[in-house]
């Protein structure tokens, strides 16, 4: 797994497949009253989860997560 956060937009993208090599097949948009931000989830061409995009980042996940996978911009 590996996060990548990028702050001048408040982005957040957590790569499940460590090769990062797989492109997305399919996302879906889950319901941000139900998650209480916009999370997207993106799968391959076989159904499985490869990544999580979470936007407004740093008002859904834990700060300590946040720098840990800040991007220097």
């Amino acid at each position: 797994m590996k996060l990548e956060y990028d702050r001048t937009v408040d982005a957040a993208y957590i790569h499940l497949d460590p090769s990062e090599s797989v492109k997305a097949k399919k996302t879906y948009a889950c319901d941000p009253e139900e998650t209480g931000g916009q999370i997207q989830l993106d799968f391959d061409d076989e159904g499985r989860l490869i990544g999580i995009e979470v936007l407004d980042a740093s008002h859904v996940l834990p700060k300590a997560l946040l720098k840990v996978g800040s991007a220097a911009k």
